[in-house]
């Protein structure tokens, strides 16, 4: 299941998000003429767990325009309930410029439950 939102029609500033339940999302947000935007992006990669946790784990990577940004690999913890990892970057993008960015989860003893990239535009 995918699910994106763009620009709120009622306000001037934007928030776009992207959810599945895929270990990749990529969310792309378009350039914009007439001004730069500064926008907080923040990426979470949540798990279901087994009761049995020996060798599972999980891992983030995230990507800005295909450059890796960020990576962890943890440890599964909380057997049988969910665990999780969150990344989060102030971002600005200049008048015109759009950017792509891509979540991938890797996951070992574990399953994804959800993979989220949302970015709002700070005043």
């Amino acid at each position: 299941m995918n699910a994106m939102s763009g620009p709120s029609p009622e306000s001037t500033s934007e928030h776009w998000r992207i959810a599945s339940g895929d270990s990749v999302v990529v969310l792309n947000i378009p350039g914009l003429n007439g001004r730069s935007r500064l926008f907080d992006v923040d990426i979470a990669l949540l798990v279901s767990v087994p009761s049995e946790v020996d060798g599972s784990w999980l891992e983030l990577t995230v990507e800005f325009d295909g450059r890796r940004q960020w990576s962890r690999r943890i440890s599964a913890h909380n057997p049988g309930q969910t665990d999780g990892l969150d990344y989060h970057q102030r971002l600005r993008l200049e008048a015109e410029q759009g950017i792509r960015v891509r979540a991938l989860a890797h996951v070992k003893g574990v399953q994804v439950r959800e993979l989220v990239i949302e970015a709002r535009e700070s005043a």
